[in-house]
């Protein structure tokens, strides 16, 4: 007589494999979710800072000097900056519905985006010393404030009045 030996797996051992990788799935598939869900915050916060950048630009390219009155503006609301013509026309600037190009026309695609900009004098600035000090009141501290939702993102830059003593 032969013993005849078998094939195949149990009932029991299926379902404990089934079980254990059920469990081991599951697993991967929590850690999946939590990446897929967040994976579009650097891309978020890329587009934050690409819209910090281009406003701290324009600020920073205008007259130092005013040469004309300020504008008016009414914060919340998208200004037209094509009438700003020195820096602290800038400051102030809200904006609550999203940002706008420099005509004050919304951008739809940045519509989740607000900025909000303030220009002060730079305190201690104002007494760097060196080859020729800077005078008080010729240093300016901007500071561009982009926010999404939740998140914000500030960014900080100064501007001096290189062409102060100058002649005309």
């Amino acid at each position: 007589m032969s013993i005849k030996r078998q094939d195949g797996m149990t009932m029991i051992e299926l379902i404990m494999a089934i079980v254990i990788l059920g469990v081991g799935i599951a697993g991967v598939l929590s850690a999946f979710t939590t990446v897929v869900k967040s994976s579009a915050d650097p891309m978020i916060r890329k587009q934050m800072l690409a819209i910090a950048e281009g406003m701290m630009e324009e600020i920073t390219l205008q007259s130092f000097a005013a040469t004309a009155p300020a504008p008016s503006i009414t914060p919340g609301a998208c200004p037209d900056r094509g009438t700003f013509n020195d820096i602290r026309d800038y400051h102030g600037m809200q904006t609550a519905s999203g940002f706008c190009d420099t005509a004050g026309t919304p951008i739809p695609d940045l519509a989740a985006y607000n900025v909000a900009v303030a220009v002060n004098p730079a305190g201690g600035l104002n007494t760097v010393a060196g080859s020729g000090s800077i005078a008080g009141g010729n240093v300016l501290q901007i500071t561009v404030t982009v926010t999404h939702g939740a998140e914000s993102l500030e960014l900080v830059g100064w501007r001096t009045n290189y062409a102060a003593g100058l002649p005309n």
